[in-house]
């Protein structure tokens, strides 16, 4: 795991300067080494943290046997083994490795293969291959889009990095850096930025499953992977058997992911996916495995004792440790910091504090992220299917108009069924699920020239036809699991420069849980019902009868005490006046509604919130 970076341009400047800066920027990605590479109109940067061969022969940018090509690379290739003997006997000439690395791999895959080599990876990655010869950049990411890239493209200039920061340090793009009014209805609505946009102009996020090539100040992008392709005619529909693949491909993937010359242990909350990937894992280990949980002081957020539980039964060497409020508190104001742009969700929050916590012992994790996109653990997938009933479709309206009477629940469930446009339905039902604003709040709150609209993908022109539920997954795999989960875990772990891995994110796994029957992902009324099989191999069932309650904090009560004073500041007539984008009236609105009594709101602030946090932030660049 590590950090990259890379300028391509006619324009005449100080490479080498720029690109020590944006290594600099983000050097918490890599401590172990910071390299740079320089050549004419061209500069590539690396900074790496040393999981898979230790040694400096293994250190970015790389070379080519041949010289002719030029790499960085983020995120590690778990089958590089495999490929490397594939090398060894259809390269006639080959003359052998001189490391260890799967980046050497990697590097000379591309030159014996071209760029569908990339199919053959398992794994998580963002690549950058500058070709000599050609004097062009190869650009790759991971299929699932664990692993980041950003680029800014303009008039000639192409710079990329793994995080936004790094592309603020070249004076060229940050003096021309403009917030991105498109898609600030998208953030209020959704809590993140979609890709392919960032909350700057002319500043994208590289495509999931995709390569790229830039050559003569153009760049070109096509996939090579999308998990709405992969979708079959028929479902898997048979348990016993789909049971038996199910645990074939988990315990593959977890092996593939412990191959490492690092400690490294699991995170482990106590719920159904940690504890499976945890377990797996010491079931394959000849040795006690690490595993790490957090949980804050309030009964309701803190599931460190069930994790302890599994742990115990299990036999992992488990380190547990409990957050205090102030802990928590007191890395809010470094959430713009980290993640460089808007960004709500508060679950960043423990996830940063539990890989600083992890890093004291190892420096690589497994963790669970996954399983509830893939089989259905979220409650938005019943909604789904209820929001399809004809008799909801028809009369919806008035079914919100009668709940939004009753109780703070009802009030909430009001919103759902308040859905304006069925075209939408699906951002529609992740933004309520979430207690954010739907888009007709948004449409309230931010001024004229910052409202636009997003036209979501309706799943239509597939091998099979979706049901509702099927279609809310998929869009949560391609938007909510990209875009929001996996930057969650990647921003928050990388600051403490740990790796985390995420076996349930195996694209077999990915592509086998898409054409399974959703009577084998809920079955009973029980969510995530295969999942739960598999896990109850090595756990037993007992341990996890309990209400599931997700990786959160306090926040509700937290901005009526500790966070009140930042709340009220960051949502203060002068502060919103002052950047111009929201409308006051209806903040106060809100604001007055949430401190009477309508504690479901609160995410809604936290969004307000944390939007004029970055705005402050932005304006000090």
């Amino acid at each position: 795991m590590c950090g990259i970076t890379g300028i391509f341009s006619n324009h005449s400047f100080n490479f080498e300067e720029s690109i020590r800066k944006m290594n600099l920027s983000i050097i918490q990605r890599g401590p172990d080494a910071n390299c740079i590479w320089t050549e004419n109109n061209v500069a590539l940067g690396h900074l790496r943290l040393s999981i898979i061969d230790l040694s400096t022969g293994a250190n970015q940018p790389m070379h080519s046997h041949s010289e002719r090509y030029v790499m960085v690379f983020n995120g590690e290739i778990y089958n590089f083994q495999e490929i490397a003997k594939e090398i060894e006997q259809e390269k006639t000439d080959f003359k052998g490795w001189k490391t260890t690395s799967d980046t050497e791999v990697i590097l000379e895959a591309f030159e014996f293969w071209g760029v569908d080599f990339v199919n053959k990876l398992n794994g998580m990655f963002a690549i950058a291959i500058y070709d000599k010869q050609e004097n062009k950049i190869n650009l790759f990411r991971d299929r699932l889009g664990i692993k980041p890239i950003f680029y800014y493209l303009k008039d000639g200039f192409f710079a990329f990095a793994s995080e936004l920061k790094a592309l603020m340090q070249v004076a060229e793009i940050k003096s021309n850096a403009k917030i991105n009014k498109s898609v600030v209805s998208q953030f209020f609505n959704l809590g993140y930025i979609p890709e392919p946009n960032s909350i700057y102009t002319d500043i994208y996020k590289f495509p999931a499953g995709s390569h790229g090539i830039y050559e003569e100040n153009k760049l070109t992008i096509k996939n090579y992977w999308n998990v709405s392709n992969h979708i079959s005619e028929n479902t898997i529909n048979k348990e016993s058997e789909a049971l038996n693949t199910l645990k074939g491909l988990v315990e593959s993937s977890v092996k593939y992911r412990m191959i490492s010359d690092v400690p490294f242990g699991t995170f482990l909350s106590g719920g159904i996916d940690s504890s499976l990937v945890t377990a797996v894992a010491q079931s394959v280990s000849d040795t006690k495995i690490n595993s790490f949980s957090i949980g804050f002081k309030e009964k309701k957020f803190n599931e460190s004792e069930y994790a302890a539980e599994v742990a115990k039964y299990i036999g992992t060497n488990h380190t547990s440790m409990i957050i205090s409020e102030k802990e928590g508190l007191d890395l809010i104001p470094n959430i713009m910091d980290i993640y460089d742009e808007p960004y709500a969700d508060s679950s960043a929050i423990p996830t940063m504090m539990v890989s600083m916590m992890a890093k004291k012992h190892v420096t690589m994790t497994l963790s669970g992220d996954g399983g509830d996109e893939l089989f259905h653990g979220y409650g938005m997938y019943q909604w789904a299917k209820r929001m399809n009933n004809p008799f909801v479709k028809t009369f919806r309206s008035p079914i919100s108009s009668v709940l939004k009477m009753g109780n703070n629940r009802m009030k909430r469930a009001s919103e759902v069924f308040d859905a304006k446009d069925y075209s939408k339905i699906k951002s529609h039902i992740f933004s309520q699920e979430q207690y954010y604003f739907s888009q007709d709040e948004v449409d309230s709150l931010v001024k004229t020239d910052f409202k636009s609209s997003w036209n979501e993908k309706q799943y239509n022109n597939l091998k099979r036809t979706l049901n509702p539920s099927e279609k809310q997954s998929l869009f949560d795999i391609e938007h909510y699991l990209k875009d929001d989960l996996l930057v969650k875990v990647d921003r928050a772990s990388m600051q403490h420069a740990l790796e985390v891995r995420v076996p349930l994110l195996d694209y077999r796994i990915v592509e086998f849980a898409i054409n399974l029957s959703s009577n084998l992902k809920v079955k009973d009324k029980t969510a995530k019902y295969l999942l739960k099989e598999l896990l109850y191999q090595y756990v037993p069932k007992e341990l996890f009868n309990r209400p599931k309650w997700g990786f959160s904090i306090p926040l509700s009560a937290w901005l009526k005490t500790d966070l009140r004073d930042l709340l009220e500041y960051y949502t203060s007539k002068e502060i919103i006046e002052k950047h111009d984008i929201l409308n006051y009236s209806s903040v106060d609105s809100l604001k007055n509604r949430y401190f009477k009594g309508e504690d479901y709101l609160y995410n809604r602030l936290w969004l307000v919130m944390v939007f004029n946090m970055w705005c402050e932030k932005s304006r000090k660049l």
